[in-house]
């Protein structure tokens, strides 16, 4: 029985998930040199960031245990999630936590 493990493929998912949530902070930051419309504070881009980092990493841990037709499944619920704290962080659309 082989009980090598190599590190790389486990955390190379996790570094993809990272790149991925620096791009996608680049996106208000890039929106704030032109707009007055945007308007992040440091505060928001690490909130954002560890929103996105960690649900790509949980969503990575907990994929890897799931059956893969449950997947897709798992992707749309965290990616609803997501958009739902967003939302209640940004502007309180459900309840009126962000305002």
């Amino acid at each position: 029985m082989n009980t090598k493990i190599n590190s790389g493929n486990y955390i190379r998912p996790f570094v993809w998930i990272a790149l991925a949530t620096g791009l996608a902070l680049l996106i208000p930051f890039i929106a704030m040199q032109f707009t007055e419309e945007v308007n992040w504070d440091k505060a928001d881009f690490v909130i954002m960031g560890s929103l996105l980092l960690g649900a790509g990493s949980l969503f990575v841990l907990i994929s890897r245990r799931v059956s893969p037709r449950y997947r897709v499944i798992l992707g749309a619920l965290f990616a609803a999630v997501i958009v739902f704290i967003w939302a209640e962080l940004a502007v309180g659309v459900f309840t009126k936590m962000g305002s």
